[in-house]
């Protein structure tokens, strides 16, 4: 560790990582069995214990009734009997998924008995950073059991009672089944995740989950790789060959079925040819949903109560009953909206056309793309993961809704019989037979 993260970093937060980096040497030589069985008792544990999670649950949300914490993130915060349930629901699909650790990926034969193999592997230490929802603790904690990572987690301190009671729990069952002390850890102060951000020495990846503000904090102070998205500014383009019926279910959906969440639209867009028609039915829609309307000049034409947008609500993710609504000329046009204002997130195209859906695939530059469905698709569990891990728009290890393949890397190992390079070298050397076994 270099002398400024060591001045900086107290000695107990050091203490904290060393602990995780050493669970996680010790993680990546823990079989599969182990970690599923681990997984287990934590989901039992958590079914044992709903009485005292849902005690400590509510010291927080009165905390948060009192302080006036907004009805969105005060929905995400309060748990109840069915969240319990469906957190041990959780734990019990990730023992169901593959093992990710130890796939072998690609095989390739240098030499005879020249060997080189392409094997996944745990990343390590992970730190995931977020917020109010206290059902992430058994997610981050379950998905880094399971791919033989250890984690260091920090939650909202609005669910800070929540927090500790699960992290206890999965804790004291994670180590009674087998696990390595050390292989979670959880801290509870800003201060504290400003300080994990120094410690790259210790941390292989940053996971923030949370708002725009807090993943773009983290993402300027750190030089430790950070999987995430800052902004969730998702579209859903009505194109001029789109069902009307289907395209008021979908910008329902997308929009007003869930509108706090980073993969609800914020921008609509719609073909001018169909505009006249489909939009009256789309904003009479959203109006019963009491969704508020920021329109252009054609928008508010046509729904005299509509606000007329400016430049920003085009590139503002609201997570609010608002959504801005523009006419366009054609599908080129709205691609190029779509990567100019969107944020990579989640968008979507409602059409009829097949050659309109492909021409709209290949050019959204986004890591979800969408084909006459709601963009609220793009989630974890919902695409078969088990759960998430986080959602990302970066483009290098990890894309969209992450789950447990974005929680390895690779290693090669070489398997060979006394080769060395200088045979391979020279009037008289070897040649490399490069073949392709898997």
């Amino acid at each position: 560790m270099d002398t400024v993260n060591a001045t900086s970093v107290s000695a107990e937060l050091v203490a904290l990582a060393t602990r995780a980096r050493e669970a996680s040497l010790v993680l990546q030589d823990t079989g599969h069995e182990v970690r599923v069985a681990a997984l287990r008792a934590m989901a039992r544990a958590i079914r044992e214990q709903a009485g005292t999670i849902l005690r400590e649950n509510e010291l927080d949300c009165e905390t948060a009734r009192k302080q006036g914490l907004g009805q969105s993130l005060y929905k995400r915060l309060a748990l109840d009997g069915d969240k319990i349930e469906q957190m041990a629901i959780g734990l019990e699909s990730v023992t169901g998924l593959p093992d990710p650790v130890g796939v072998l990926q690609e095989e390739i034969e240098l030499d005879q008995g020249l060997i080189l193999d392409k094997v996944s592997c745990p990343l390590g230490v992970i730190a995931i950073v977020f917020e109010s929802r206290p059902d992430v603790v058994p997610q981050v904690i379950g998905l880094s059991v399971k791919s033989s990572n250890a984690v260091i987690f920090k939650g909202g301190s609005e669910a800070l009672h929540s927090n500790r009671v699960l992290f206890q729990i999965l804790e004291q069952a994670g180590i009674a089944a087998g696990l390595p002390d050390g292989f979670a850890g959880m801290v509870e102060s800003r201060d504290d995740v400003k300080a994990l951000l120094k410690l790259d020495d210790y941390i292989d990846l940053i996971i923030p989950r949370g708002s725009n503000a807090l993943v773009r904090s983290i993402m300027d102070s750190t030089r430790i790789p950070v999987l995430g998205h800052a902004d969730g500014i998702c579209t859903m383009y009505v194109d001029k060959d789109a069902d009307l019926q289907m395209a008021v279910r979908l910008v329902h959906d997308a929009k007003a079925q869930y509108p706090a969440v980073c993969n609800a639209i914020e921008n609509l867009l719609v073909h001018r040819q169909v505009a006249g028609t489909v939009l009256p039915r789309i904003l009479e829609d959203l109006r019963g949903a009491s969704v508020e309307i920021r329109g252009d000049s054609t928008v508010c034409a046509l729904l005299p109560d509509a606000l007329p947008a400016d430049e920003a609500d085009w590139d503002t993710e609201y997570n609010d009953l608002i959504l801005s609504v523009r006419v366009v000329e054609s599908l080129d046009e709205a691609t190029a909206f779509i990567n100019a204002h969107g944020s990579g997130h989640s968008d979507a195209i409602v059409t009829g056309s097949d050659e309109a859906a492909r021409r709209f695939v290949r050019r959204v530059d986004s890591s979800s793309v969408m084909v006459n469905a709601s963009t609220r698709f793009a989630d974890g569990y919902r695409y078969g993961k088990g759960a998430e891990i986080g959602i990302s728009t970066n483009k290098t290890h990890a894309r969209g809704p992450v789950g447990l393949e974005g929680l390895v890397i690779y290693k090669y190992i070489l398997r060979g019989s006394g080769q060395c390079v200088a045979d391979y070298t020279g009037a008289h050397a070897r040649s490399y037979t490069h073949r392709r076994i898997l």
